[in-house]
């Protein structure tokens, strides 16, 4: 009997991971002349040169087989803080079966690992060879949003722009009901609810009109809430947050900093409440609040 043969393993990942971002290293030069590079910037120097190089986007979970009595184990690891569900297909089967049968689905806590199935030959007097495809997205699909009235997302002087179902740029599924509020770079950016850190990227420094470019890439903070909900806050500066992955916050808690990174026209946060809708990142309605009562948030 011929164990299976693989042929190549196929990771996707989703949920603002689509072009090459950008980080950071740090040149500085001792008393002695030596030079030295640093992913951290020294706190004493004046004198420190930043240099930024391209970054290939952080993959939202990873794929391992193991070979065992002529069969594999497909082991899934999540790589955020948080609840991310993964779906586990075939690209290519020939003469493979498999317990549980593809394509199969798992939610994964907190940097979680497990074996989510175990592949073998459904004819064992032949070989047989699969290629496998591991989707992953971030939060769990049983979610059940509470009707919250939520606070302003920022501690400065703002306006509102675009709305629910904005025809620039709020005319898909995970931002159709995302709302734009206009305000200075650099204006604080506070947590509108109790959460947990999932993801953080901010050496993002680019930013521009080219959809294919920019659309799918800023710097943001997703934040994973009680019932499920997650707060996105993106397009913001480049080194401008404030908290780690897998970090407890707290409601008006300073997360981070305003800024004009991705597709964007200016400086402005992004904000949106979002669910896994089954395999799907979806942007759900949402109430807020402001100064002056409750505001509102369709385009208009």
């Amino acid at each position: 009997m011929a164990p299976p043969v693989l042929t190549m393993i196929f990771i996707l990942a989703c949920a603002l991971s689509g072009t090459a971002g950008a980080a950071s290293v740090y040149k500085w030069v001792d008393e002695n002349g030596i030079v030295h590079y640093t992913d951290r910037a020294p706190e004493d120097l004046a004198e420190v040169e930043t240099l930024r190089f391209a970054v290939d986007p952080k993959p939202l979970a990873r794929l391992a087989l193991e070979s065992a009595d002529g069969s594999y184990r497909a082991r899934a690891r999540s790589l955020i803080h948080g609840s991310l569900e993964v779906e586990l297909s075939y690209q290519r089967n020939d003469n493979i079966d498999s317990r549980p049968r593809l394509p199969t689905r798992r939610v994964l806590t907190s940097m979680d690992e497990t074996v989510i199935a175990e592949l073998f030959p459904a004819d064992r007097t032949r070989q047989g060879q699969f290629t496998l495809n591991l989707n992953a997205v971030p939060g769990r699909p049983d979610a059940a949003p509470e009707d919250i009235e939520y606070p302003l997302p920022v501690a400065g002087a703002w306006q509102l722009g675009q709305g629910f179902g904005g025809s620039f740029s709020h005319n898909d599924p995970q931002s159709r009901y995302a709302v734009d509020i206009g305000l200075a770079e650099g204006t604080p950016i506070v947590a509108v609810r109790d959460g947990v850190v999932m993801q953080v990227e901010s050496d993002f420094d680019r930013s521009g009109l080219d959809r294919e470019k920019f659309a799918d890439r800023a710097n943001h903070i997703r934040i994973e809430h009680a019932d499920g909900t997650m707060a996105l806050y993106a397009h913001l500066q480049p080194g401008g947050t404030l908290v780690r992955p897998g970090q407890k916050v707290r409601t008006g808690q300073t997360i981070g900093y305003s800024g004009n990174t991705g597709f964007s026209t200016g400086p402005h946060l992004h904000f949106a409440i979002q669910i896994n809708a089954g395999m799907r990142l979806e942007s759900i309605p949402f109430r807020m609040a402001g100064p002056s009562g409750p505001l509102r948030l369709d385009s208009r």
